[in-house]
């Protein structure tokens, strides 16, 4: 079996990131579903076609919420933390070969970075891009936004409206901006450890202090 690795919300300010991979023993079987990455299909697309990979394939998924990424960060680089993740999610199926979307500038270091949190032999395929070459990684890519997706909808409702969690969402940066100024502290859904936070906190700590 070979698998292919991918995971959404990384680089988010708010909620989960979510790690997902899917294996087969054989690509031709996702060869007519229309697969890419999910970036490029809409969210009604990556919907249909959610149940169809799982249904095809067999699929394992790692979550890791806001506050475990912050306390991670006090031990390792954030990309150390996605190949532990990834790693995770490899042996989770066992696969004897698996395609991962590499998230260091070099994909040898990263294969390396991956491998060595595995417990058993696996070859590691780095790339960049590889959700968009390869369609077992754009399955995974679909597995994962979709989760990612469902997870921040479920937080929506407990939270309000909180838009996408990156910080290039002017909805999430007003909703994080809101609530800081209400409670004077970031939300347990935030990650505190991101500098859009700790810029947003240090800024309007300075108009406070402008205020005497």
């Amino acid at each position: 079996m070979i698998c292919g690795v991918d995971e959404a919300g990384k680089g988010s300010v708010l909620g989960p990131m979510v790690v997902a991979a899917v294996g087969v023993r054989d690509e031709e079987r996702l060869a007519d579903l229309g697969l890419k990455d999910s970036k490029l299909l809409s969210a009604k697309e990556r919907e249909r076609l959610y149940p169809v990979i799982r249904k095809l394939c067999k699929v394992a998924t790692v979550k890791l919420e806001a506050q475990e990424i912050d306390a991670i960060r006090n031990e390792m680089t954030l990309n150390q933390a996605v190949a532990r993740a990834h790693a995770r999610v490899i042996s989770k199926l066992s696969p004897s070969c698996a395609y991962v979307d590499a998230c260091d500038v070099n994909i040898f270091r990263y294969a390396e970075m991956v491998r060595c949190n595995l417990d058993k032999e696996c070859e590691i395929v780095s790339e960049h891009h590889a959700d968009e070459k390869y369609v077992v990684v754009s399955a995974a890519s679909i597995i994962a936004k979709v989760t990612r997706d469902r997870a921040i909808s479920t937080l929506a409702r407990k939270y309000g409206e909180i838009g996408s969690g990156y910080p290039s969402d002017p909805v999430t940066i007003r909703y994080l901006s809101g609530y800081i100024d209400e409670y004077r502290i970031p939300p347990l859904i935030a990650r505190k450890s991101w500098k859009t936070v700790s810029n947003l906190l240090a800024r309007k700590t300075q108009r406070s202090l402008g205020d005497f």
